[in-house]
C-alpha cells in the first residue's frame, strides 16, 4: 500500500500542501484521492427481505468521486440484524440488490467495499423472530436503544434485549457466516469487504474486557479476547480470495453501546499487530467524536502505525486542515468524512474548491425515501 505520486529526492512536491487530493494505491485499486466515505446506516432497504434497491444504488453512485466508499453495515445472517430496514447480504435477493449498487458505483467511476456486520447483543427480539440476541457473554447492554419499525414508517427506539452467550460451536458457525458473506460480497461485485469490529457490535463484544466474561478460549486473556477477531479476519481473506480485499474497522477508545476496555491502548495495539500478521489491506480507526469523548493521542496513533504496516484510515470529525495534517504527519494514509457525505454528494470537489458544505437533515437520516438521501444538490446545480 503506497502513494502513487512519488517525486525524485530533493524535487518539488506540489501535493505536499494538500495530500488529501493525491492518488493512493490500495491493493489492486488505485484511488484518485485519499477521501473515504465511511459506513453510515441509512435504513432504506426494501421490504420484505431487507433488500438493497435502486434508490440506494443512486445514493452511492452520487458519491462515487470518493477515493473509496464503504457501504452501510450489512448483516451477515438473520441473528446479525439489529436495526429496522437495514440491508443483509445472505440471501440471493439481497446479493442481487447489492449488485445494483456496485454496478452503479462502478459505472460512475467509483470503488466500493461492503461493510460486513453482526450486531450481537445490540438487537431486539422483535427483529429476530422472537429469538434472543447473541453475544460473547450474557451481558445486556443496559440503557442502549435500537430502532424498530413503527407503523408510521419512522424508527421507534427500544431497549436492546438481553442476549445469551454463544457456545464455542456457535462461534465457529458465525465465523463461517462471515466467510460466506465475503463470498456473497464478491458475487455482488464489491471491490472488497470491511469487518465491523467497532462501536460495540459482536466482534467488539469479544475484544473489550468489559463486555467479555468468558472463561474459555475466547475470554480472559488478551490473546483469547482477540481470537474471534483473528478468526473472522482470516475467514474474510478466504472468502474474498485476497488479503488486499479485506479491511477491519476498530474503535479503540469508544464507549458506544456499552463496550469498554480496561486498557484500550494495549488491547488495540495488539489487535493491530494481529491484523498485520494476517496481512489485511487496511485498518479503519473510528475515533470517539462526541462531546467530552476520550482523546486519541498522536502517540497512540504512532503506536498503531508501528504495530501495523498496512493502510490506516482515520474517521472522526476531520476537517480539510486536520485531514491534510494527519496525512503529512504520516500516521494516517486515508481520511474518512462521515456526516459531510450525507448532504454533499460531491464532497471531494467541495473540499478541493473550499466551498461551503450543506448541512444534513437529521430527521431524514434513518428510514424514508429519496428525501434526505438522494435529493441533496451538487455544486453545479446550486450554481445554476
Amino acid at each position: 500500500m503506497s502513494e502513487v505520486n512519488r517525486f525524485p529526492m530533493g524535487g518539488p512536491d506540489p501535493a505536499a500542501a494538500a495530500p488529501l487530493f493525491t492518488p493512493y494505491v490500495l491493493g489492486s485499486l488505485t484511488l484518485p484521492n485519499r477521501i473515504v466515505m465511511p459506513p453510515m446506516t441509512r435504513s432504506r432497504a426494501s421490504q420484505p427481505g431487507d433488500i438493497p434497491n435502486a434508490l440506494m444504488a443512486e445514493y452511492y453512485a452520487q458519491r462515487a468521486s470518493a477515493g473509496l466508499i464503504v457501504s452501510e453495515g450489512t448483516w451477515v445472517s438473520p441473528l446479525g440484524k439489529g436495526y429496522a430496514w437495514t440491508p443483509g447480504i445472505h440471501t440471493p435477493r439481497q446479493v442481487a440488490g447489492w449488485r445494483l449498487v456496485t454496478d452503479a458505483v462502478h459505472a460512475a467511476g467509483g470503488r466500493i467495499f461492503a461493510q460486513l456486520w453482526h450486531v450481537g447483543r445490540l438487537s431486539h427480539v422483535s427483529l429476530l423472530d422472537g429469538q434472543a440476541p447473541v453475544s460473547s457473554s450474557a451481558l445486556q447492554a443496559q440503557g442502549v436503544n435500537v430502532f424498530v419499525a413503527e407503523r408510521d414508517g419512522r424508527p421507534g427506539f427500544v431497549q436492546a434485549s438481553a442476549p445469551r452467550a454463544l457456545s464455542v460451536d456457535e462461534i465457529g458457525a458465525v465465523v463461517d457466516e462471515f466467510r460466506q458473506a465475503a463470498r456473497n460480497a464478491m458475487a455482488a461485485g464489491f471491490d472488497g469487504v470491511e469487518l465491523h469490529a467497532a462501536n460495540g457490535y459482536l466482534v467488539n463484544q469479544f475484544i473489550d474486557s468489559g463486555a467479555n466474561t468468558r472463561t474459555d478460549a475466547y475470554g480472559g486473556s488478551l490473546d483469547n479476547r482477540l481470537r474471534f477477531l483473528g478468526e473472522v479476519a482470516q475467514a474474510l481473506v478466504e472468502g474474498t480470495g485476497s488479503k488486499d480485499r479485506v479491511g477491519i474497522r476498530l474503535a479503540p477508545l469508544t464507549t458506544l453501546n456499552g463496550c469498554v476496555d480496561a486498557d484500550p491502548e494495549t488491547t488495540y495495539t495488539a489487535a493491530a499487530g494481529l491484523l498485520g500478521d494476517i496481512g489485511v489491506a487496511y485498518i479503519h480507526i473510528a475515533e470517539a467524536d462526541w462531546d467530552d469523548a476520550p482523546h486519541m493521542s498522536t502517540a497512540f496513533k504512532r503506536r498503531l502505525r508501528e504495530a501495523y504496516a498496512g493502510t490506516l484510515i482515520y474517521a472522526g470529525k476531520y476537517t480539510l486542515e486536520r485531514a491534510n495534517a494527519a496525512l503529512r504527519e504520516g500516521w494516517a494514509d486515508l481520511i474518512a468524512f462521515g456526516r459531510p457525505f450525507v448532504a454533499n454528494p460531491d464532497l471531494p470537489a467541495r473540499l478541493r474548491a473550499g466551498a461551503a458544505l450543506t448541512p444534513h437533515d437529521r430527521d431524514t437520516l434513518f428510514g424514508g425515501g429519496a428525501a434526505g438521501l438522494t435529493d441533496y444538490a451538487v455544486m453545479r446545480a446550486e450554481a445554476a
